[in-house]
């Protein structure tokens, strides 16, 4: 099956159709959603009873001591949780006030159940200890509705029960699919080394086309590298995200041909805020530019041309693909931007410098997209596609993108007109500053939340330019 030479000119970027990547939403539907329907308010409703019968007591000290007290308690967890989010940097889109409340109303639950817990009988005991798992749940459904981490019982399921990935293949079973006639891609989990970094990761996923396994020997396929966000699993593009469908379908429609995708591992655990960079959170940068295009190159035979390398990152990944193009021209020449910031951000310009960089200012500039770009002057054949969020009543302009149905397909974050303080405006002011430098870039807007249904809809609308600007051919569009 021939490849095509990367184009000796960047194409420049092209408005995908809107109601294809908008309308993944089919991805969505399988199984009992815990973004809408029944089962979210039957669980906080359920939290709620429970609750109040454990607290239905009759003494007057219950009511004037006990009672206010474990309301305090509840009163001053929820502002400290507001506090940590806010000091942290964890999100620059407003959490709902019903997170704050069910954080709050769990640890009111655990105080009842321990404060009750003398002269009471034996039924109240129960069902106060009962209380604090569902409101324990109830504050995790709220969580999961605002980012759309989770869309079905059965995708959350499959995470905690780590069960396997669609089209999930052993790398010791390739050898006997080379040569064969593979109608559907194969997701392979791969320990990359981390001889260049040192950087401590999880296992991660490498996507392999059906063109992959034709012929003797693997074709030498440009890459799509895949970094997710802040709070992340190298799976949740796939288990989140969701986008095998949309992938599935390129490839189909495409002969087979589409890039090999490496879905990486940036922060080394679910919660360690590493935005990509090298730093005493651990050297994620380095994994990235040297150990994983190290390892598909020499494990996959894939193409080692920058022109043929792109990068596709969500939120805390689409700071780092800004970063990772402007950094090293020499390893890849095309990124996708998704709702990322205008640089990598872990609370305040002075927290990032100290929890990022150790304090090193310098080291702070030299991942600043801005201060990397204006160094180093011009680029060659270098573009990016920024697909950025804006509030629902916010105008938009030629490059403005159809709003996604707000029905049960999709999380609510960035349903509250409020713009992602960290986010606005970051794409139009590196895009002014890549321009500048020769960069060829274009920012798409649309109406949405900042969950991974709005990053799964903007992967599948980027998956065409993307597959062009790495020097293959498309399926034609009606």
């Amino acid at each position: 099956m021939p490849i095509l030479a990367a184009p000796s000119t960047p194409a420049p970027p092209r408005l995908p159709p809107a109601s294809p990547a908008l309308n993944q939403q089919h991805a969505f539907h399988h199984g009992i959603s815990l973004l809408h329907g029944w089962l979210p308010p039957t669980v906080e409703l359920l939290a709620g009873v429970v609750l109040l019968v454990a607290v239905a007591r009759r003494t007057r000290r219950w009511w004037l001591l006990r009672l206010p007290a474990c309301v305090a308690v509840g009163v001053a967890a929820a502002a400290a949780a507001a506090w940590y989010v806010a000091d942290e940097g964890l999100s620059s889109d407003p959490a709902p006030t019903e997170l704050w409340v069910w954080i709050g109303v769990g640890a009111a639950a655990a105080a009842v159940a321990i404060v009750g817990w003398p002269g009471a009988r034996w039924w109240r005991r129960g069902i106060a200890v009962i209380a604090i798992p569902l409101t324990l749940l109830s504050t995790g459904v709220v969580l999961n509705q605002w980012v759309g981490y989770y869309p079905t019982v059965q995708a959350a399921w499959g995470a905690v029960t780590a069960g396997p990935l669609p089209q999930q293949t052993d790398l010791s079973a390739l050898p006997a699919l080379r040569n064969t006639a593979v109608t559907d891609g194969r997701l392979v989990p791969v320990r990359i080394p981390g001889t260049g970094s040192g950087f401590p990761h999880r296992t991660e996923y490498v996507y392999l086309p059906p063109a992959w396994f034709a012929g003797p020997t693997p074709p030498a396929l440009p890459v799509v590298m895949m970094i997710g966000g802040e709070f992340n699993t190298p799976a949740d593009w796939i288990r989140s995200g969701q986008i095998m469908p949309a992938l599935d379908g390129f490839t189909k429609a495409n002969g087979g041909l589409a890039p090999i995708l490496v879905f990486v591992d940036a922060s080394g655990s679910f919660n360690n805020d590493t935005e990509c960079v090298n730093g005493p959170r651990g050297n994620a940068a380095a994994h990235l530019t040297e150990d994983v295009p190290a390892y598909v190159e020499a494990q996959f035979g894939a193409s080692a041309d920058p022109a043929r390398w792109a990068v596709v990152g969500w939120s805390m990944g689409g700071t780092c693909a800004v970063d990772l193009a402007v950094m090293h021209p020499d390893l890849v020449h095309t990124f996708v931007d998704i709702a990322g910031d205008l640089r990598p951000s872990s609370g305040t310009e002075e927290q990032t410098v100290s929890r990022l960089f150790g304090g090193d200012a310098a080291a702070w500039e030299a991942f600043d997209p801005l201060t990397v770009m204006t160094r180093h002057g011009p680029y060659h054949g270098v573009a990016g596609l920024f697909d950025d969020l804006v509030p629902g009543r916010r105008s938009g302009g030629a490059n403005r993108r159809t709003p996604a149905p707000d029905d049960d397909s999709a999380g609510l974050g960035g349903r509250d007109e409020v713009p992602d303080s960290g986010e606005v405006g970051a794409a139009d002011k590196l895009c002014t500053a890549g321009h500048a430098v020769g960069i060829d870039c274009t920012v798409y807007t649309t109406e949405g939340g900042h969950t991974w249904q709005f990053a799964s809809a903007a992967f599948a609308s980027s998956l065409p330019w993307v597959a062009a600007r790495v020097g293959l051919p498309v399926p034609a569009t009606g």
